[in-house]
């Protein structure tokens, strides 16, 4: 570990992505968790207390309490440290910069120099990845009636749904936010630069970790009648020379994909299925919803604001 090491405190280092969080940081040179009494850990007065003698503070709270957190650190004037939220609080705010650093060109130097980051939510992060460098290459028009599908593992969907699954008594598999509002819409439909609300329909199945995010389209709807091919290498374009995210050839797959092979990684995975004589494609996104979706991104933004390697 360096002489001076970064400080970092994780507020709700209890939950699912504070514990992958502590965890990833734990083998990573160069930094410190600060944590406070178990006792504490809803004081006021005592997170403020640790917010002002670290470098970071890494939130993993419910929505309500991370602005609480963020109004402790507000308060600390020139005291107050980075903080890298996960809620969803502030991912549309416009003063907070999006945690995805593969978003554009240069965004991830954005990142570096931000006070206030918002992490990502796992679904946007694959269907926000599969449609940016399409709607901005102009393949994609904005006002495009667009549908996200998605599969996640059951580690995502908060501390009642594991209980559940685990326990034997969930259904294998079920489909959910048919009300069309799920809270991840906002930051997918702005940080995509879709002008129309998609149609997104998220669902879990009875694994652990895991996601699969995919986009139909009818390629003759679009602009130029594009091949598949010239999707996909839209995207290769946008990502070339990333470190986390690949474009895959659709062929290695034989036509079929399960969501679970990048679990424990930080890595995301990209594809574009198609058939150029019936005119349709499937772009296809694989992630560790616990990993790009969750507490890899937020670790990425942390070695970014913090000045640390990437890897």
């Amino acid at each position: 570990m360096s002489q001076n090491p970064k400080s970092i405190f994780i507020d709700g280092e209890a939950g699912t992505t504070g514990l992958g969080i502590r965890d990833r940081l734990a083998a990573m040179p160069g930094v410190v968790v600060r944590s406070i009494d178990p006792d504490k850990r809803k004081d006021p007065a005592a997170r403020q207390e640790m917010m002002a003698q670290v470098d970071l503070v890494v939130l993993c709270l419910p929505d309500d309490a991370a602005k609480e957190s963020v109004a402790l650190a507000d308060a600390l004037g020139a005291k107050s440290p980075k903080i890298v939220d996960a809620s969803t609080a502030y991912r549309v705010a416009p003063d907070w910069v999006y945690g995805f650093a593969e978003l554009e060109h240069g965004h991830a130097a954005t990142i570096a120099k931000a006070t206030r980051v918002s992490n990502p939510g796992c679904y946007p992060t694959g269907g926000i990845a599969l449609l940016r460098p399409l709607v901005d290459a102009g393949f994609i028009p904005p006002d495009h009636p667009v549908t996200i599908n998605a599969v996640s593992g059951y580690s995502g969907g908060g501390k009642s749904m594991i209980e559940a699954y685990e326990a034997g008594t969930a259904p294998a598999f079920e489909l959910y936010g048919l009300g069309l509002k799920h809270k991840h819409l906002p930051e997918l439909q702005q940080y995509a630069r879709l002008s129309r609300r998609p149609i997104f329909i998220p669902s879990v199945g009875n694994f652990r970790q895991g996601m699969l995010v995919s986009v139909p389209l009818h390629l003759d709807t679009l602009p130029g009648k594009p091949k598949a091919a010239d999707l996909a290498d839209a995207l290769a374009e946008h990502y070339a020379g990333s470190t986390f995210v690949s474009v895959v050839p659709a062929a290695q797959a034989g036509g079929k994909l399960e969501p679970q092979a990048l679990n424990d990684t930080n890595k995301l995975e990209l594809r574009v299925f198609g058939d150029d004589d019936l005119r349709q494609a499937v772009l296809v996104a694989r992630l560790d919803n616990l990993g790009k979706g969750a507490s890899g991104a937020a670790v990425q933004n942390i070695r970014l604001m913090l000045g640390l390697p990437e890897k």
